[in-house]
């Protein structure tokens, strides 16, 4: 992934509080803004910038007044997920199968930021990879949750399992419901596009394969809704 911009107050604040941020474009008139203090605290470069010079840096004019190049962040190995992972009680890896939208994963990192995903796994080929879209939907949260491309999904499931993590695979062909798990313990959530599903040789490599029980006439969720529902379960019910 190559340096991305962000902008708007609250993204912007976010790529400086990650230390992410390596230049500031300012409108002329936030010269002594607080964001604009922070950075300069930080020693990050400022350059002062006209509103249509903005627009064109955000192709956007949602920028409030601040855009900022970020570093890009760097993808990190299986080796080193597990080896963290061993390090907490309960430790949580999701795994995506088959997320091609970038939508999607910028809103599903910031789920993962939000109830604490140890890391996310995704396919080195065949779907979605970090990106600007990606790092821009998640609102900063690219730069807090290790993201691990491998591969190939199954071969990475059987290392996680022979460290020791039960595997969790949400799929709507399932007869269990998404609450009938003990999510003590470390755990893996695999989710697949709301197209096409979680492929054959992943869910035989599932422990458990369950589903979010919906009773309204549209029989899928999208994958990012889908996400934030069984992230928030299980770390409530690791709570209790």
């Amino acid at each position: 992934m190559a340096d991305y911009y962000v902008y708007g107050r609250n993204a912007v604040r976010e790529c400086l509080h990650s230390g992410s941020a390596k230049i500031l474009y300012v409108r002329e008139r936030f010269n002594k803004d607080a964001l604009t203090l922070e950075a300069k605290q930080q020693a990050i470069e400022i350059v002062l910038k006209s509103d249509a010079e903005l627009d064109r840096l955000a192709e956007s004019k949602r920028h409030q007044g601040f855009v900022c190049l970020a570093r890009a962040p760097e993808m990190v190995s299986l080796r080193l997920l597990i080896q963290n992972g061993k390090a907490k009680d309960n430790p949580l890896i999701l795994i995506l199968d088959g997320i091609e939208d970038p939508v999607n994963l910028g809103a599903i990192l910031r789920s993962a930021d939000a109830f604490g995903v140890d890391g996310v796994i995704i396919k080195n080929t065949g779907g979605v990879s970090l990106n600007s879209t990606v790092a821009k939907v998640s609102t900063g949260a690219v730069a807090y949750v290790p993201v691990c491309g491998v591969p190939n999904l199954s071969q990475a499931i059987s290392e996680l399992k022979d460290a020791g993590y039960w595997v969790v695979s949400s799929d709507g062909s399932a007869t269990m419901g998404y609450d009938q798990v003990d999510y003590k313990g470390p755990m893996v959530l695999v989710v697949g596009s709301e197209g096409f599903g979680i492929s054959r040789l992943v869910l035989q490599r599932s422990d458990f394969i369950v589903k979010i029980p919906m009773v309204g006439h549209v029989n899928s969720l999208n994958a990012s809704v889908a996400t934030g529902i069984l992230l928030s379960h299980i770390a409530l019910a690791r709570n209790k």
